[in-house]
């Protein structure tokens, strides 16, 4: 087995061997750091680095793992990637701004803290757009992420950096957040799985654990990777009233889904939707179909106004946090982030009233329609990606010759956002001409997870998607 193989590993195939003693985390933490090292330069993932306080904490987990009676941890010496968004006690979060350049936590997220105790080794934090803002990579302070992929596009964002390592093969594991998509753009956009969870069931940070757009969650390459982290992070947590009880432990093993009705829809009633994304969708549409489920079309009765409503909640709350800046910071902004907050700072109460009157009426035909059937899945984006360099505030996005909506119009994911109680999984579809893979989303009944992740697995089985180095990036 080589060192490419080991960065590609599945992480639930890691602790296995950790635990037969025939891979150390020594090796395996060497193995990251060297593909790290090597393809860094051309994708620029990482933010901070810890790799010498990897390496020691991979030979404590070493020792461990060598003991006959040693009682490991979940993620005990797996290399995680951990967003610049959340916080780790006395390290630096810069939210890829010049504003916190300087700023150390002097406290640890919830999520961070739950991976930490759990044995995970956070090698690197990953790169985001300023303030997590934008469904691309690239900051003033960072500069530009690319897409592992096709470096000439973005890995997507905000969990940018975080989906460019994993399919990198520079993280085993990675956290992401996602307030209009930022896990699930990046995910499909480096094809990679990226998982929203139902509002509540994992912990975030203050205020935002009380925005209901907003969601903490895991990617990985694997739907059993993804399974692992997740029942880390979930579960109820003192300093968050929104967490459910009780913790949802995902089940490792699923039945298959011979039977289901599945119900699509290729473009949520008003997205227009590059061609290559619909054939992918139609040939993961054929592939449910072997599997034994029946794949009917349906109406949601969606329009344009979902989208305004989408925008217009973003910038109500979260363009209105980063507002201050603007007061004596706003030449050290991003053009994009000082956009969005002037856009904050104009929003009314009415408009935001409005914002959950349209997501209470998407509910109303989403909501009998998952009744009726097992699942429903869509697109991720709408678009395999954007340009690496791209710049919401002045930049133009077309789709088969017409212009949408450059910060939300050519992804599928901010809806689900609106939907927050129901589980959303994205899964790799295909790859696209220039190279990009595409997603597919996988949204379920409200907190009913584990269907989407059955349908997932079913999905996956017999695919090898990071397994050689035919389905890896050339880097």
């Amino acid at each position: 087995m080589t060192d490419l193989d080991l960065c590609y590993m599945p992480a639930t195939e890691a602790l296995r061997r950790f635990k037969a003693k025939s891979l150390s985390p020594v090796e395996l933490m060497r193995a990251v750091i060297d593909r790290a090292q090597e393809v860094e330069p051309k994708i620029n993932a990482f933010t901070y680095t810890y790799f010498d306080e990897a390496m020691e904490k991979a030979r404590a987990a070493e020792a461990k793992y060598m003991k006959t009676d040693a009682r490991t941890r979940a993620l005990e010496g797996l290399p995680v990637g951990v967003k610049d968004e959340s916080y780790i006690k006395g390290k630096p979060t810069s939210n890829a701004s010049l504003t916190l350049k300087d700023f150390v936590a002097v406290k640890t997220s919830p999520l961070n803290e739950r991976i930490l105790r759990a044995g995970g080794i956070v090698h690197a934090r990953t790169a985001t757009p300023e303030f997590s803002c934008a469904g691309y990579t690239n900051s003033k302070l960072w500069g530009v992420t690319r897409n592992p992929w096709n470096p000439a596009f973005t890995p997507g964002g905000s969990s940018g950096g975080s989906a460019a390592s994993l399919a990198a093969g520079t993280s085993m594991l990675a956290t992401g957040s996602d307030i209009g998509g930022s896990i699930r753009i990046p995910a499909s956009c480096c094809g990679v799985v990226g998982f929203k969870a139902p509002y509540g069931r994992n912990p975030e940070e203050l205020p935002f654990n009380l925005d209901f757009y907003c969601h903490t969650g895991p990617l990985a390459r694997s739907i059993s990777d993804c399974i692992l982290l997740q029942n880390v992070t979930s579960g109820p947590h003192p300093h968050d009233i929104t967490t459910l009880r009780p913790k949802l432990r995902l089940p490792t093993h699923y039945k298959p889904i011979d039977g289901w009705k599945i119900a699509f829809s290729m473009d949520l009633g008003f997205f227009e939707v590059d061609e290559e994304v619909r054939a992918n969708t139609h040939a993961m549409l054929d592939r449910l179909r072997s599997l034994g489920a029946t794949i009917e079309e349906v109406d949601l009765g969606w329009g344009p106004d979902v989208l305004d409503a989408a925008l217009a909640y973003l910038e109500h709350l979260f363009g209105a946090s980063i507002a201050p800046l603007l007061d004596e910071h706003a030449d050290d902004l991003t053009s994009y982030a000082r956009a969005f907050a002037e856009k904050g700072r104009k929003s009314t109460s009415a408009d935001f009233l409005r914002t959950l009157e349209v997501a209470g009426e998407m509910y109303m035909t989403l909501g009998p329609i998952l009744e009726k059937y097992d699942l429903f899945v869509c697109p991720t984006n709408a678009l395999p990606a954007v340009p690496a360099d791209f710049d919401q505030s002045s930049g133009t996005v077309t789709i088969n010759g017409k212009v949408v909506n450059p910060m939300l119009g050519w992804v599928m994911t901010a809806p689900f956002n609106m939907m927050s109680r129901c589980p959303v999984l994205s899964v790799p579809s295909g790859r696209a001409s220039n190279g990009v893979p595409t997603g597919l989303q996988l949204v379920g009944k409200t907190y009913r997870d584990q269907d989407v992740f059955r349908a997932a697995m079913a999905l996956e089985e017999g695919r090898a998607w990071y397994g050689d180095d035919a389905h890896r990036p050339e880097l």
